[in-house]
């Protein structure tokens, strides 16, 4: 054991120099693993706020698709609204035409009528007056066969009653 006491003078700096190598190792193995947790923690930091950045992108765009859909559901719903309104105006038009019409078809109808009884009477004048001026021309002849001079024809009807027989029997017909 003497020797290991001879040595003593060379083992304390080795073992001094061991403990300060241990030491020193022991110190960069716990600053190596600082910086290690220190990157591992930057790095899911970076990750998160990448997630996080890229979360809020995911939902401020698909708030602007929502709102993209909601304007156009409301220009819908307004060209709707506008729809029902032009359709409610078109229908009221509408009507509006068939009373129209439905009062242009009665008037035509009343029109129609009233042409027929018009037709009618001037048939029934031209019957009356043919018949009339025959009579005149009877009653005429009857007085020149008496030998009486004919009054004078009132001027509205002189030019029916100088036109004689003929034009009675056209005017019967």
């Amino acid at each position: 054991m003497d020797w290991l006491a001879s040595l003593a003078p060379v083992i304390a700096p080795i073992c001094g120099l061991a403990g300060i190598v241990a030491g020193a190792w022991f110190s960069y193995r716990q600053v190596r693993r600082k910086n290690d947790a220190d990157e591992r923690v930057a790095t899911v930091q970076a990750t998160t706020a990448a997630q996080a950045a890229e979360g809020q992108t995911y939902v401020e765009a698909m708030k602007t698709v929502t709102a993209g859909f909601s304007s156009l559901l409301d220009q819908q719903r307004g060209m709707l609204d506008q729809q029902k309104v032009l359709l409610e105006q078109e229908r009221t038009m509408h009507a509006q035409t068939v009373e129209r019409v439905t009062v242009l078809e009665a008037g035509q109808l009343e029109l129609q009528r009233e042409v027929r009884t018009m037709q009618e009477e001037q048939r029934r004048d031209r019957r009356w007056k043919a018949a009339a001026l025959e009579y005149i021309h009877s009653l005429l002849d009857a007085l020149r066969v008496l030998g009486r001079p004919a009054p004078e024809a009132p001027a509205e009807i002189a030019s029916d009653i100088a036109a004689g027989g003929a034009a009675a029997r056209d005017v019967r017909a």
